[in-house]
């Protein structure tokens, strides 16, 4: 009769393979490897080349003044003596100054003509030192923080620093309020201008999206449907369709030939913040409350892709044709880019340390920009890196938006607008909002800033119920308004 074999769980299986294990190496536990000698020398002598190659093999105090005097020639001398019991080492390119003398690690020069024109820069930098001895590296590198020591090929070389500048920025003509436009009934919370700049959409908090004309700013058509505040509108550029979300988590397509909804998109299972649409496939992006970014097939209402990573509230989202084609901006102080193809984070920006709630895609430049309560700043594609900062918008920023004359406009929670030149980071005109005539004080806040498509007029959704557009002075030119452009008083944060 067949004996049963019995029958061990896995958890029994591992920690016996673990015993079995730790009574094999018990013995050697605690027993150091033993000690290689040859490997010893070469750490070290490696560690030596690496940590204090530049100052291993400078000579003793001294040393100094003795090579100086056996070595370096008087100004008035004309003729060069080769030493070869003493190398001359990085002297001046042709007798008319003292040499300067450098370490025994460099490599030796013998021709006084060699490399002039490195030690040419040397030597315009050093008219002033005495004539009669000649200063070591270490000597000028202690006395003159303009000069950097710089190594050319094997020789090193004292050069000058070059001071830091700062292009002065374009002049751009101020901008001013030239209409309020008043219908809703709530916070105007977002703004979208149709392709053919004939008219535009808001959304508000009283459920209602209103389509105005452009040139006068008249009421052309009101959509309900939303049953709580409207968050953002998008009008597509090749389909007649506008695209809406709210905090009643639903994204909705509209069919502006009907005038009607005809499309519902389902899965986000909070308040939706903020909606793109792709520029060249037909493809619909989301975000809000629930801390993803969804990615719609226009046409089949399928969700493609649910982008998870956001730990908070994602506020603001942004597409563009080419890589990455998703940004978004969140609560929880990070900035992702991601890859649409794999639905995954590619890049994940942490340089903020507040919300950020608002992005902006410069329209020829491969930038964006980012706002948030701390800064604003500037970053460079496909990699997320750093360009500057734009501090002095102190204020909580909602909104951003940026022409193709480089003009980027901030709208805060306090009604205060700053305009900057996209280039320099120069703030050349600050605005405050007037309130409509019987709100508080506390409905001053922008939610959402639009330029048209010629760049020339900028529209703004704000908590006193109310639309206003601004458009540049044209009687202003650079004498009447010139820019204060002060660049020593200019101090920029970068990190």
């Amino acid at each position: 009769m067949v004996e049963e074999v019995q029958k061990h769980s896995v958890h029994t299986l591992v920690f016996r393979s673990l015993k079995r294990t730790h009574d094999m190496f018990i013995t050697d536990q605690g027993i150091p490897p033993a000690k290689d000698d040859k490997g010893e020398i070469l750490k070290r002598r490696v560690k030596t080349i690496d940590e204090y190659k530049m100052v291993k093999d400078l000579p003793k105090e001294g040393q100094r003044k003795q090579q100086q005097q056996s070595v370096i020639k008087p100004y008035e001398t004309n003729q060069w003596q080769q030493n070869q019991d003493t190398l001359i080492q990085g002297t001046h390119p042709y007798p008319g100054g003292p040499g300067v003398q450098l370490t025994d690690g460099t490599a030796m020069q013998t021709d006084p003509s060699y490399n002039a024109s490195v030690e040419m820069a040397l030597y315009e930098q050093n008219r002033q030192i005495d004539a009669q001895l000649g200063s070591s590296v270490q000597d000028i590198r202690g006395s003159d923080q303009s000069k950097a020591l710089v190594t050319i090929g094997q020789q090193q070389a004292l050069v000058p620093k070059k001071a830091q500048t700062m292009a002065k920025p374009v002049w751009h003509p101020p901008w001013k309020l030239y209409r309020v436009i008043s219908g809703h009934l709530g916070w105007v919370r977002c703004v979208a201008v149709e392709p053919g700049n004939q008219w535009f959409a808001t959304g508000a908090n009283d459920r209602m999206i209103k389509i105005w004309d452009l040139a006068s700013g008249t009421l052309k058509l009101s959509l309900t449907g939303h049953i709580s505040a409207v968050r953002g509108v998008v009008v597509s550029p090749r389909q007649p369709y506008l695209f809406s979300c709210g905090e009643d988590k639903q994204v909705k397509c509209w069919d502006l030939e009907y005038n009607k909804t005809i499309k519902h998109y389902h899965g986000h299972l909070s308040a939706v913040y903020a909606i793109d649409l792709h520029p060249t496939i037909d493809v619909l992006v989301t975000c809000g409350r629930d801390g993803t970014a969804r990615v719609w097939d226009m046409r089949t209402k399928a969700c493609i892709h649910t982008l998870t990573g956001h730990n908070n509230t994602v506020a603001d989202i942004r597409c563009q044709a080419a890589e990455p084609q998703v940004i978004t901006g969140s609560h929880d102080s990070t900035i992702r880019l991601w890859d649409l193809a794999a639905g995954k984070s590619r890049v994940t920006l942490t340089n903020h340390k507040k919300s950020v709630r608002a992005l902006t895609l410069h329209p020829k430049h491969y930038t964006f920009a980012s706002a948030s309560a701390d800064n604003i700043k500037e970053w460079k594609f496909p990699d997320g890196n750093f360009i500057q900062n734009l501090p002095g918008h102190n204020a909580i920023v909602n909104a951003l938006t940026v022409n193709s004359d480089g003009v980027l406009v901030s709208g805060a929670d306090n009604g205060s607008m700053h305009f900057w030149d996209w280039k320099t980071g120069y703030n050349f005109q600050r605005l405050q909002a007037l309130a409509q005539p019987g709100s508080i004080d506390s409905e001053a806040g922008i939610f959402a800033l639009q330029y048209d498509h010629s760049g020339s007029r900028l529209i703004t959704a704000e908590a006193d119920k109310t639309v206003k557009i601004y458009k540049e002075d044209d009687s202003a030119t650079e004498e009447t308004h010139p820019i204060n452009w002060r660049p020593d008083i200019i101090k920029k944060k970068k990190y």
